[in-house]
């Protein structure tokens, strides 16, 4: 673990790399929503999570969810660098019955946790990780990053009733709030406003940060528990695109892939 804010940065920016070149080289969209991300991801990885890449399986480990799947580059990269797998096997994501698939589903690396994508699931199988926890007297954390747009579904309003009548102080959702859904403006879409406030109703702890504001995203993460046996939730307020200026709040670039040009701009600009 880091806490060097600029290391963990640079971590950041290549990831951000990362995907930017597998989004370009395999003609995979959801690029925006890959880079909103990624800030949490490796302060998460490289900052928060008791992990050890050479035992992804320990029973001890921390658990982290990417419930918003469809940004799953970001993770890969992430995986990839933290040592849970060789660099050059990002090569081969999104290839034909190639192991890194679009979604991210069990044993096709280490470290991934569960299958997602399907949105609004990730905070329930989250839920139930960090029950069994409980139930086995084990001390281990669950993290769930979802997106705001998974918040328009019932079954994570389910699981934001169950965890607090369940006491899962183990359980902390940290949620990609980039302001954007699929089709349009999340608050357009649906009426997520005010998120925080509903969640804070729900009985959970909660927390709004600059999700791009890495020593704040670590005062979050790692905030104790408080003693009141409450499930944690932080509203991490992001960009879509973050990171690439002719992508950022640019909702295109949930399903464009960029082309040669605007591959070599964005690799430049995250240099």
């Amino acid at each position: 673990m880091t806490n060097n804010t600029g290391e963990l940065e640079s971590i950041a920016r290549r990831i951000r790399r990362a995907a930017v070149r597998m989004s370009h080289d395999a003609d995979v969209p959801h690029l925006g929503s890959s880079l909103s991300c990624v800030d949490i991801l490796t302060a998460l990885y490289w900052a928060t999570a008791r992990i050890d890449p050479a035992k992804p399986d320990a029973p001890g480990r921390d658990r982290i969810i990417l419930s918003k799947g469809h940004a799953v580059s970001s993770l890969y990269a992430a995986l990839s660098y933290r040592g849970f797998f060789p660099e050059t096997t990002l090569a081969s994501f999104g290839r034909p019955g190639a192991c890194l698939a679009e979604h991210p589903y069990p044993g096709c690396v280490p470290g991934i946790e569960a299958a997602t994508g399907s949105l609004g699931h990730g905070l329930s199988l989250g839920l139930g990780m960090a029950l069994a926890g409980k139930t086995l007297g084990l001390d281990y954390r669950t993290f769930v990053v979802l997106s705001d747009g998974e918040c328009n579904e019932g079954s994570v309003w389910e699981a934001a009733m169950m965890a607090p009548a369940q006491k899962l102080d183990n359980l902390t959702a940290i949620i990609d709030y980039n302001r954007w859904q699929a089709t349009g403006r999340s608050e357009e879409v649906l009426a997520l406003a005010p998120l925080a406030e509903k969640w804070k109703a729900f009985g959970w702890r909660t927390q709004e940060v600059d999700g791009h504001d890495m020593a704040a995203l670590l005062r979050a993460l790692r905030a104790p528990s408080g003693g009141d046996e409450k499930p944690s939730v932080i509203v991490a307020k992001t960009v879509k695109g973050k990171g690439v200026s002719f992508m950022e709040d640019n909702n295109n670039w949930h399903y464009r892939v960029p082309n040669e040009e605007e591959l070599k701009n964005a690799l430049k600009e995250l240099e």
